[in-house]
């Protein structure tokens, strides 16, 4: 079944004795068993599904863990010097706040910095590590950075300053020889957990030192701060990570959280925290410091008691959040979407030289959503070229980036699945460009799954009610890895369809049989969907989510479609 985009969509494919065991197992109805076993979920995640499990630390018997936390004691019983080094985005700040609150707890003497993203570049480097040497720290902590950092690394040796790294992104051999290195991508007995941010490693590691020294650390106050890493680094809200976000959404108090509760009342957010606040309003809001040049602003928010530094950071914040939004929307409405569309390429490589460089990680998320595909953002900074990529769920980028490195088309780089980094020599983007998509080509050769996509059943608009949304929620929070499920609606007749904000369809369905039902497609404009939802008039098929939609404190369904067919397409 092709749609008007072109793409291939078939129903997910599932075991009905599967099915029916789950029902009777635990009394389940029809759609929620189906949409379980659709999703592969484990044994745990089923039992949370009527049941909030206890977030439990699964790294104590780890020798890194064991290690780092042995280590860490040290330090803190003699009262050394610690930094801790942060990389600018949300889980960068966020494991950094951590520490932070806990060493001010324990009053351990630390320092903390965030680089700058144009004067410092990324990470842990040599010439950083030559400015905060200078303020005689013993012991350096690296969270989210450091993992390919040898020479950095090296250096701190060479001057008798110990290191410990927190991280997760991919790491290639010869490991940086600091102390101790916590990654799962190490393959090091915690392999498992490779879909854990850095944030909620760090999480656990103070967790465990509370446990050996007997802190009276209330340290689940903050696992908020580990669920909005995890959001934001798009991390997939499955396993562990979906029980830290079970945990979270029933027990976070926002008034209790004065960063939190500062954003939400200056911006007249309600109270109640969602996973969407985390990913579109919270999320954007702390990444923007590090994107507009401010990079300690986020960590200084989220490591405060202090009001008045919570007030103004929170104000700083917000307008460089507004001013990153102006400049976004210029960029994109520049992007020629229908030339890449028609270029067809697998993975979509983009070179502006002109792009402000803190926001090349956004345009790259927003090309890659816009066309489904693993999108890379150049730009020029300094004389330097600097590249951010974003990928799907299917297409390892971190990986790449470190088979590119290898392979020196790339100056320098990092990244985990979903997100990457990298410089590059003007020269070697075309190299790029043909290296990717012929890695692509050939990662797929032997299967249809890059082109196919997957809709969980076809239902009728009719059996859209409140008890099935209810029994859909039971599988939230949906997320990264754990999406909405998807529907196949015939038969739709368009009775009205408009243009919002230049850049969403809206539209008013009337099917065979019912009630009209109320559908947007977000962010469709110049696309062969939105010509079809604007000018099409006979009936049509959809692939959809169904949304609930809050306005008012008034909730209503509405569908949000993701693709269209015409009712004649075979």
């Amino acid at each position: 079944m092709i749609s008007v985009s072109g793409k291939k969509w078939l129903e997910k494919k599932i075991n009905k004795n599967s099915v029916e065991k789950i029902k009777q197992d635990f009394n389940f109805s029809d759609i929620l068993s189906r949409l379980i076993i659709s999703r592969k979920f484990n044994s745990s995640e089923i039992h949370s599904i009527n049941n909030i499990l206890e977030v439990k630390n699964n790294f104590s018997n780890n020798d890194d863990f064991i290690k780092a936390t042995n280590f860490l004691v040290q330090s803190i019983k003699i009262k050394e010097k610690i930094c801790i080094l942060g990389d600018y985005d949300v889980d960068g700040a966020a494991s950094t706040s951590l520490l932070v609150r806990f060493f001010n707890f324990i009053n351990q003497p630390h320092f903390y910095y965030i680089p700058d993203r144009v004067t410092d570049g990324y990470g842990a480097t040599k010439d950083l590590f030559k400015k905060l040497i200078l303020k005689k720290p013993k012991l350096i902590i690296m969270v989210d950075c450091g993992s390919n950092s040898n020479e950095a690394i090296n250096f701190l040796n060479e001057n008798n300053i110990k290191s410990i790294v927190i991280d997760h992104h991919e790491i290639s051999k010869p490991y940086p020889k600091s102390n101790i290195i916590i990654n799962p991508k190490k393959n090091n007995g915690y392999e498992k957990f490779d879909y854990l941010c850095a944030t909620t490693l760090t999480y656990f590691l103070i967790d465990l030192v509370i446990k050996k020294e007997k802190f009276n650390f209330n340290l689940s106050n903050f696992l908020i701060y580990v669920l909005m890493a995890s959001v934001c680094d798009v991390m997939p809200l499955r396993k562990l990570n979906r029980e830290i976000a079970l945990n979270v959404i029933k027990k976070f108090d926002i008034t209790k959280n004065l960063a939190f509760n500062s954003l939400f009342k200056l911006t007249n957010k309600k109270s109640k925290l969602t996973i969407n606040d985390l990913g579109y309003f919270i999320g954007p809001l702390i990444n923007s410091g590090g994107r507009l040049g401010k990079s300690n602003f986020a960590t200084e928010l989220l490591s405060s008691d202090n009001t008045e530094i919570i007030k103004n950071n929170s104000i700083k914040l917000i307008e460089l959040n507004n001013r990153r939004k102006e400049i976004e929307n210029n960029i994109l409405n520049k992007i020629n979407f229908r030339k890449i569309e028609k270029e067809n390429k697998n993975v979509i490589v983009y070179y502006n030289p002109n792009i402000n460089e803190g926001l090349i990680g956004i345009i790259a998320s927003k090309l890659k959503d816009y066309f489904d595909k693993p999108s890379i953002v150049i730009t020029r900074s300094n004389n330097i070229l600097k590249g951010s990529a974003r990928s799907t769920f299917n297409y390892n980028i971190g990986n790449l980036i470190k088979i590119l490195k290898d392979n020196k088309v790339i100056d320098n780089g990092g990244g985990h699945n979903m997100a990457a980094g990298f410089t590059i020599k003007k020269n070697n983007i075309k190299i790029l460009d043909d290296f990717i998509q012929k890695d692509y080509s050939i990662k797929f050769s032997n299967s249809n799954s890059n082109s196919n996509y997957e809709y969980d059943l076809e239902i009728s608009s009719s059996a859209i009610n409140n008890n099935f949304i209810n029994e859909i929620n039971k599988l939230g929070p949906f997320g990264n890895g754990n999406s909405l499920p998807t529907f196949f609606f015939k038969d739709l007749k368009i009775i009205k369809s408009n243009i919002l904000n230049e850049k969403h369809i809206t539209v008013i369905f009337k099917p065979k049989v019912g009630s009209s039902i109320k559908s947007i497609c977000f962010n469709c404009m110049n696309t062969k969907i939105a010509e079809h939802l604007l000018s099409y008039r006979k009936n049509i098929n959809i692939i959809a989510q169904i949304n609930e939609n809050i306005w008012n404190n008034k909730k209503t369904l509405q569908l949000n479609i993701k693709d269209v067919f015409l009712c004649h397409n075979p």
